[in-house]
């Protein structure tokens, strides 16, 4: 199966170790991943503020640089999430039937890295092993939007040497939010607090999600709070092995 990765802008500049670590997934899953260097930003950032229609070019560049793909692949809930979202309501609004056919086209093949893993390549376990107590963090996005449910969670219970601990509080935003977290950032701070506070009350000593975005707010607030805890991205889980 040929599969197009999409890192989006936080992997591709701050955690180039999640893509690498999808990479190693998917290969010794049987998957061959390309990574069109053609892909830009998903638009996310411009839409939510309220720049629709600067939005287009994006959403027509993501239509036309993962065309041909068996699935597009994403570690990321919230990139994720806007695509399938919201790039048809955008590319409806522009009022382009070209446009609107060429995402309706792609966007079926999008899929969250958990999503795809269990779903179409029908595994949960895929041989890793990571010696660690865990929590898993549930984001808004992969949780209400994506419905990845149970999947993340499959996956984890399947990782040799892995302990995984339930996370009281788990339908809680962690206060991220993208710039929800410039504009309210009291709030923010205070979400993200009770998030690290019920994280550490576990004895885990790794915090996981599926979305870097949510991992850098909570793992900033750990770190200034001296926690020892540490964020990992699920993938970088599923990657490791014993080897």
């Amino acid at each position: 199966m040929r599969v197009g990765l999409f890192i989006t802008c936080v992997n591709d500049t701050l955690y180039p170790r999640t893509g690498r670590a999808v990479v190693r997934l998917l290969e010794r899953l049987g998957c061959t991943v390309d990574f069109p260097t053609a892909q830009t930003c998903c638009g996310q950032m411009h839409w939510n503020t309220g720049y629709g229609k600067r939005i287009e070019p994006m959403v027509a560049g993501f239509a036309d640089t993962f065309a041909g793909y068996d699935a597009v692949v994403t570690p990321s809930g919230s990139c994720g999430a806007m695509i399938r979202d919201n790039h048809p309501r955008a590319a409806a609004r522009a009022a382009d039937p070209g446009l609107s056919a060429r995402v309706a086209a792609v966007v079926p093949k999008v899929y969250d890295l958990t999503e795809f893993i269990v779903d179409v390549l029908g595994v949960t376990d895929v041989g890793a092993y990571f010696p660690h107590r865990v929590v898993y963090h549930p984001t808004c996005h992969s949780r209400r939007l994506l419905g990845l449910g149970d999947r993340p969670t499959a996956l984890l219970r399947e990782v040799r040497g892995l302990e995984l601990v339930d996370l009281p509080g788990e339908e809680e935003c962690c206060g991220f939010g993208g710039t929800f977290a410039v504009k309210n950032p009291d709030v923010s701070t205070a979400m993200g607090a009770d998030k690290v506070r019920h994280a550490a009350g576990t004895g885990a000593e790794v915090l996981c999600a599926a979305d870097n975005s949510c991992l850098m707010h909570i793992g900033g607030l750990m770190d200034r709070q001296r926690t020892g805890m540490r964020v990992v991205h699920l993938a970088e889980i599923l990657a490791s092995t014993a080897g």
